[in-house]
C-alpha cells in the first residue's frame, strides 16, 4: 500500500494528506479550483490551512478520476456529501475506504460506514477519528487515533502506511462506535460552546462534559458500539478536546448560540462545515425511535430551531433528579 488518494481540501484532508506524503505519493482531490492551483503551485492551502507547508509529495487535482491509481482513499467530505461524492468516483471494489468525517445522514439516519457501504459495495471500510485539531496534525505535533476496521489485515496495512512518530494510530475493530463518538461529540461541543458562551462557568462545563459522555454512552451502546471504544480517542478523547478550545468548528457555533445570535447568521459566516447542526436533528430523531433518553441533544436542537438560550437552560435545569449512572 503506497500511494494514497484523498478526497477532499479542506483543513482536515489537507491536514491527512500531509501526514500521508511522509510515506509515499499523495494524490489530493478538492472542489476548489484555488486549493487546487494553491497545493501544486506553491505547496500551501491558503484556502483552509494558511501557514502550513505542505510536501512537494501531495499533488491535487479537481478530477477524481486520477485518484483510480491510488491503493486507498482517505474520504474527508462533509458527511452530507458522503453520498454524492463517492458515487462519481471511479469504482474498485478492492480499495480500501478510509470514512475520516464524522456526522450521520440527514433523510436515512446512516452513519457514514452504512452509506460508504451501499455507495461502493464489497469495498473493505474503516474509520479514522479521534482528538485532531487539523493545524496540529499538519505541524506535526503529537497525536493519537482511533483506526477502527472489521477487516483486521486491512487494518494493520493502513495504520502501518500512515503512522509517525508523531501521528499514531491505534487499532480497533469497532466501526459503530468509532462512528458514535465521532458524530456525538460534535453535537456536545455545541452545547458545550454555548454554556462558555453564556458565561456559566467551569462546573458547568465539566458536568456537561461528564453528562454528555453519558448521552453518547447511552446511544452507542444501543447501536451496538463498544464501550472501550466510546471510553476512547475517538469517544472520550475527541469529546474532551472538542468541548475545550473554540478552535472547534462546533464550539465556536455554540459560543454564538449562547451569546443570543442566531444559528442562521452565524452559519452563514462560515466557509468551513460545523457538522454537529447537521448531526443533531439527526441524533435525535435516532436516539427517540431506539428509546435513548439525550436531554443536552435536544437542547442543542431546540437552540438550532431557535429557541431563547435562557428558556432552553432553564428546561434542562428544571428536569426531575435521577441516579448518576442512568
Amino acid at each position: 500500500m503506497k500511494h494514497i488518494g484523498v478526497i477532499g481540501g479542506g483543513a482536515w484532508g489537507t491536514a491527512l494528506a500531509q501526514v500521508a506524503a511522509a510515506g509515499g505519493p499523495v494524490t489530493l482531490w478538492a472542489r476548489e479550483p484555488e486549493v487546487v492551483a494553491g497545493i501544486n503551485a506553491r505547496h500551501v492551502n491558503d484556502a483552509f490551512l494558511a501557514g502550513v507547508p505542505l510536501s512537494p509529495e501531495i499533488r491535487a487535482t479537481a478530477n477524481l478520476g486520477d485518484l483510480a491509481a491510488c491503493d486507498a482513499w482517505l474520504v474527508v467530505t462533509p458527511a452530507q456529501f458522503l453520498r454524492q461524492v463517492l458515487a462519481g468516483a471511479p469504482t474498485h471494489a478492492a480499495r480500501p475506504l478510509v470514512l475520516c468525517s464524522k456526522g450521520i445522514e440527514a433523510g436515512t439516519g446512516e452513519l457514514m460506514s452504512e452509506v460508504a457501504a451501499e455507495a461502493v459495495p464489497g469495498a473493505p471500510i474503516a474509520v479514522l477519528s479521534g482528538p485532531t485539531f487539523a493545524h496540529e496534525v499538519a505541524k506535526g505535533l503529537p497525536t493519537a487515533v482511533t483506526l477502527a476496521c472489521t477487516d483486521a489485515a486491512a487494518g494493520a496495512a493502513l495504520a502501518d502506511r500512515l503512522a509517525q512518530p508523531t501521528f499514531r494510530p491505534y487499532a480497533a475493530d469497532d466501526v459503530v462506535g468509532a462512528e458514535v463518538g465521532g458524530a456525538v461529540k460534535n453535537v456536545l461541543a455545541i452545547a458545550c460552546g454555548a454554556v462558555v458562551g453564556r458565561q456559566l462557568g467551569e462546573n458547568a462545563k465539566a458536568a456537561l462534559i461528564a453528562r454528555g459522555f453519558a448521552e453518547m454512552l447511552r446511544f452507542g451502546l444501543a447501536k451496538g458500539a463498544q464501550a472501550a471504544t466510546l471510553g476512547g480517542l475517538s469517544g472520550l478523547g475527541d469529546l474532551v478536546l472538542t468541548c475545550s478550545s473554540p478552535q472547534s468548528r462546533n464550539m465556536s457555533l455554540g459560543m454564538g448560540l449562547g451569546q443570543g445570535r442566531s444559528a442562521a447568521e452565524l452559519l452563514a459566516e462560515r466557509r468551513t462545515v460545523a457538522e454537529g447542526a447537521h448531526t443533531a436533528p439527526v441524533l435525535l430523531a435516532a436516539a427517540r425511535q431506539l428509546g435513548v433518553d439525550m436531554p443536552i441533544t435536544e437542547a442543542v436542537v431546540d437552540l438550532l430551531a431557535g429557541d431563547a438560550i435562557g428558556a432552553v437552560i432553564d428546561r434542562l435545569l428544571t428536569r426531575p433528579l435521577r441516579a448518576e449512572g442512568v
